[in-house]
């Protein structure tokens, strides 16, 4: 893991996701991570290359990896990333052009 990403960076980003976001969480699973039954996902990790998910469907709690489109640089950049996926999560699932 990267300075830009040490394990407390990680933890925080995650716990906020987790406590506050829990249903970007779930956007991110759904559209980024190919898991389309998704009912639930928890934050486990992320760096400067993607995130790692837990998701729950109806049957089974499954780990996820959804990587980033570019490196992150830092907290910031992934604050920005993250905010950028969840719009054009919902444009996706709306059938939006993006």
């Amino acid at each position: 893991m990267s300075d830009a990403f040490s394990a407390q960076i990680s933890e925080r980003i995650c716990r906020h996701m987790n406590e506050d976001h829990g249903d970007a969480v779930a956007l991110y699973a759904r559209v980024f991570g190919g898991a389309a039954d998704c009912e639930a996902a928890r934050m486990l990790s992320i760096d400067a290359e993607g995130m790692n998910l837990l998701v729950s469907d109806k049957d089974a709690q499954v780990p996820v990896r959804v990587t980033f489109k570019r490196p992150l640089k830092d907290a910031e950049d992934a604050h920005q990333m993250l905010i950028a996926m969840v719009k054009t999560g919902r444009a996706r699932l709306a059938g939006q052009p993006i």
